[in-house]
C-alpha cells in the first residue's frame, strides 16, 4: 500500500487541514428531531415513510411516527430522502499508506506521516457514510490505536474504530513488508506482531492488548499484496493460531484470520476465530465448517476490479496481479455459493487497496453474487454489528442505540447503488455531512 510521492506531499497537507477542521467536531445536539422521508429497518428489510427519529444527546430516544417535535427540541429535516443506520465497514486499513506500484511507501512514510494519512482517511470514511469501521492492521504497528482515540477524544472527525495494532505473522509471510530491505533490518514497530512459535504469539497477542488493540488479526496464509508469499499457502501453525485464539478470549475478546487458501481457512476455523477475512479460496468443506461453527466470512468482493485495472495502469507489481487475477472469480463464486448455504456473511472492503471513502462499491457486487439489497445493507449494519459484538449500540436504528445515521436520495432496498453518494451523516448525534 503506496503513494507516490508528489501526490504524498499533496495528501500530507490535506491531512493536516483535516486534523485542524476536527478540532471543531460539531457537538451531539441536546435533543434533536429527525424527519425521515422513508426509513429502513434493517431487520425486517423493509422501509417505512412518515417516521421521526428523537435523539437525546448521543443516542436515540424513540422511532416513531412524525409528530410535532418535543418542546425545545431542534429539527433536522431529512424528509426528502432515504434514512439508514450508519454503515460498518470492518475490513478496513485507515491508519496506513493506500495501494500503489511502490512496495517500499510504508517504509518510506514514517509513523507521524502515516498518522496523518490515517486522519484523511478517516474524514474520507465518515463522510462516505461509514461511521464505524474495524481496522484490521496497519504496517506502522499502534498507530491505528492513535488515530482511534484521537477520534474517540474529538480531535479528529471519522468513524468509530475498533483496532488490532498489527499482523500476527510469520516471518516473511503475508503481514511483513517483504522484499523492500531484509526483513530483520525493518524497524521494530513494523514487526510488533512477527511470531516463530506459539509462546511468541501468545507474548505479542498479550503486548498488542496491554497496548489498546481491541482484537487480534492473525495472517494464516499468504496473501495477494506481499511480495513472495502465496495466498493459498498456510503460514501460522494450528498451535500458533490456538494460542493467540486463546489470549483473545482470556482478555474478552477474539481473533480474525486473513485466510486466502482452503487449508488456512480450516485451520483458522478449527482454532476458534470469529470471523475469516478474504476466504478467498474457500472449499465446500470450509463453507460447511464456517456454518456449523457460526464463523463469519469477510469477503471484499470489490476490490480485485480495482488491483487489475489500476494496478495494471499503474504498473504494480507483476506477482501481485497475478495473483489477484487468480483470487479474484474464485472469491465472487465462493461468496455466491456461502449466500445459498446460509453461512454467516458480514461487510468488509479491504479499504486502503482502493481510495478510502469508495467502500459502498461493494453493495453491487454483494447483490450481483447472490444477495437482496436489504442482505447486503443488513451485512453492513445489524450484522457487522453483532460480529463486533456490539449489536446492542449499533447496526440499527432502535431506541437505546447510538444515533449513527445516514441519508441517501432514492430507495437502497430496490437499487443498492444510491448508497455510492450519501446525502448527510450523522455520528453519535452530531451531523458531520
Amino acid at each position: 500500500m503506496a503513494l507516490p510521492g508528489r501526490y504524498l506531499g499533496a495528501c500530507l497537507a490535506a491531512c493536516l487541514g483535516t486534523l485542524l477542521a476536527g478540532l471543531a467536531v460539531p457537538a451531539a445536539a441536546a435533543s434533536l428531531y429527525v424527519r425521515a422521508g422513508r426509513l429502513v429497518d434493517v431487520e425486517s428489510g423493509t422501509a417505512k415513510a412518515g417516521q421521526c427519529v428523537l435523539v437525546e444527546g448521543e443516542r436515540i430516544a424513540r422511532v416513531e411516527p412524525c409528530a410535532p417535535p418535543p418542546p425545545g427540541a431542534q429539527v433536522l429535516d431529512w424528509s426528502a430522502y432515504t434514512v439508514l443506520p450508519g454503515l460498518i465497514d470492518l475490513h478496513t486499513h485507515l491508519a496506513d499508506v493506500s495501494g500503489s506500484a511502490d512496495v517500499a511507501a510504508p517504509l518510506k512514510t514514517s509513523p507521524q506521516a502515516t498518522a496523518l494519512l490515517g486522519a484523511y482517511h478517516a474524514r474520507q470514511t465518515l463522510e462516505a457514510g461509514f461511521t464505524t469501521v474495524r481496522d484490521v492492521g496497519t504496517y506502522r504497528g499502534l498507530t491505528d490505536v492513535a488515530l482511534r482515540d484521537a477520534i474517540a477524544a474529538g480531535l479528529v472527525p471519522g468513524p468509530r474504530m475498533y483496532v488490532a495494532g498489527a499482523y500476527i505473522t510469520v516471518p516473511g509471510g503475508g503481514g511483513e513488508l517483504n522484499g523492500v530491505v531484509p526483513n530483520d533490518q525493518l524497524p521494530a514497530d513494523m514487526r510488533l506482531g512477527v511470531v516463530r512459535n506459539a509462546g511468541e504469539a501468545r507474548e505479542k497477542t498479550q503486548y498488542l492488548f496491554d497496548h489498546g488493540a481491541d482484537f487480534i488479526k492473525m495472517i494464516a496464509t499468504g496473501a495477494v499484496l506481499a511480495m513472495g508469499t502465496e495466498p493459498g499457502q498456510v503460514e501460522l501453525s494450528d498451535d500458533e493460531m490456538r494460542a493467540v485464539v486463546e489470549v483473545a478470549r482470556a482478555h474478552g475478546s477474539y481473533a480474525t484470520a486473513h485466510a486466502h487458501g482452503a487449508e488456512g481457512i480450516k485451520a483458522a476455523i478449527r482454532a476458534g476465530v470469529r470471523s475469516i477475512e478474504h476466504a478467498s479460496l474457500i472449499d465446500d468443506e470450509g463453507l460447511a465448517m464456517a456454518r456449523k461453527a457460526g464463523v463469519w466470512l469477510v469477503m471484499d468482493i470489490y476490490d480485485g476490479d480495482w488491483i487489475d485495472q489500476q494496478g495494471t495502469r499503474e504498473g504494480w507489481p507483476a506477482e501481485y496481479l497475478r495473483k489477484n487475477r487468480e483470487t479474484t472469480q474464485e472469491q465472487r463464486d465462493a461468496f455466491a455459493k456461502a449466500v445459498r448455504m446460509g453461512v454467516k456473511l458480514a461487510f468488509g472492503t479491504d479499504a486502503g487497496v482502493y481510495p478510502h471513502g469508495l467502500n459502498a462499491r461493494q453493495f453491487a457486487y454483494m447483490v450481483r453474487y447472490g444477495m437482496t439489497p436489504a442482505q447486503a445493507i443488513r451485512a453492513a449494519s445489524l450484522d457487522a454489528a453483532t460480529l463486533i459484538g456490539h449489536e446492542k449500540e449499533l447496526g440499527s436504528i432502535a431506541p437505546g442505540k447510538f444515533a449513527d445515521m445516514i441519508a441517501v436520495s432514492g430507495d437502497p432496498l430496490a437499487d443498492v447503488r444510491v448508497l455510492e453518494s450519501v446525502a448527510h451523516v450523522m455520528k453519535g448525534g452530531a451531523a458531520v455531512k
